[in-house]
């Protein structure tokens, strides 16, 4: 799963990479370490205008006929595999798709005890995109409406797989068009596939990333664990 990750592009430059206009609104802060049911920044498409625009949603999607919004807490992400056929993520993938801007996501190795968080990230350190589904929820009790999102997730690549069996998908700039735009979704799970692991890096940091509250440039320092500092090979590796 992906459950925390980084933006610290601001929205101005998010903008100009995603070729649209300078947003008055959402201006979210950037942050380092960004946890399910917070504003996020994405990219939809105005289903009305089909014009892009950058928009804050809430991260945990509720499907639109969700009686209660506390289902959220479990749909931070969607299985690639079985995106157009889970009832919480079908129609979504059909009809509302999303690009969720980051520069780089955290992954935690359960099989060590305690678990040991790594930051994975560009090699050029440039921000990339995650694919990612929104949808509208109305509040039975007060009426109102709230967007939420969710971030997709498939099989992972040589890199992250040494850590953890899902990695967020990562979508090239030349495929967002067709993320966005495109109305047949039957071609669009051909986009689902590992972002190359040569061209990313990834390693250990701080347990300081466990606390969401905790968001500030350090959590990105490298950090060496007992765990780890035993096993020179692995670490090797894991910087390359």
């Amino acid at each position: 799963m992906c459950g925390r990750y980084r933006r610290t592009t601001s929205e101005e430059e998010l903008a100009r990479v995603y070729h649209i206009p300078i947003p008055k609104q959402p201006d979210l802060p950037i942050s380092y370490n960004i946890a399910p049911s917070q504003k996020v920044l994405t990219i939809r498409l105005n289903p009305q205008s089909r014009v892009r625009s950058l928009d804050a949603l809430q991260w945990g999607l509720i499907p639109y006929w969700a009686k209660d919004p506390k289902v959220g807490y479990r749909t931070i992400n969607a299985r690639a595999e079985t995106i157009d056929k889970a009832p919480s993520f079908r129609e979504a993938f059909a009809k509302r798709r999303c690009l969720i801007p980051a520069d780089g996501f955290y992954e935690w190795r359960k099989t060590a005890k305690p678990k040991l968080p790594f930051a994975i990230a560009m090699k050029d350190g440039r921000p990339f995109t995650f694919a990612g589904l929104w949808e509208n929820w109305k509040d039975p009790e007060s009426g109102e409406w709230l967007r939420t999102c969710t971030i997709i997730t498939g099989e992972p690549n040589e890199l992250v797989a040494q850590i953890h069996p899902r990695m967020p998908v990562i979508l090239p700039e030349e495929h967002h068009a067709a993320w966005l735009e495109e109305t047949d979704d039957g071609n669009l799970k051909e986009l689902l596939i590992p972002y190359p692991a040569d061209q990313m890096r990834m390693w250990e940091i701080s347990p300081r990333v466990n606390t969401p509250k905790n968001d500030d440039p350090s959590l990105w320092e490298p950090f060496h664990s007992e765990a780890t500092q035993t096993k020179t090979d692995a670490l090797e590796l894991l910087r390359e």
